[in-house]
């Protein structure tokens, strides 16, 4: 899988993810707070769920907290898989920079 196809999957579900609204169970395998086991995904979902606990509105938390459940699930799957875990890194790290633009509403930065 390419690089560009990962970055690409990645947002896409990201912004479905936020989207819809809800979560679903079919996250339900992966818990709260697993780590992915790349520092760089890791790091981002931390940093995240920090700013989301800590600055945002408790009525838009839930949207957000679905975006990080579903990022754990799809990252967790790509890391597990050794074609794909080589390029996990570098598209959790645009991941981070397109949800730093986002998230500056909340006055967090990471």
């Amino acid at each position: 899988m390419s690089k560009s196809l990962l970055f690409m999957a990645c947002v896409v579900t990201s912004l479905l993810m936020i989207a819809c609204g809800a979560p679903t169970n079919r996250n339900a395998d992966v818990p709260a707070g697993e780590q992915i086991g790349i520092a760089e995904c890791d790091n981002f979902i931390r940093a995240y769920e920090t700013c989301v606990s800590s600055k945002v509105p408790e009525a838009a938390r839930a949207n957000l907290r679905a975006s990080v459940t579903t990022w754990r699930s799809e990252w967790k799957k790509l890391a597990d898989d050794p074609q794909t875990r080589g390029a996990l890194a570098s598209a959790c790290q645009r991941q981070r920079e397109l949800t730093r633009t986002s998230m500056q509403a909340y006055n967090c930065t990471w």
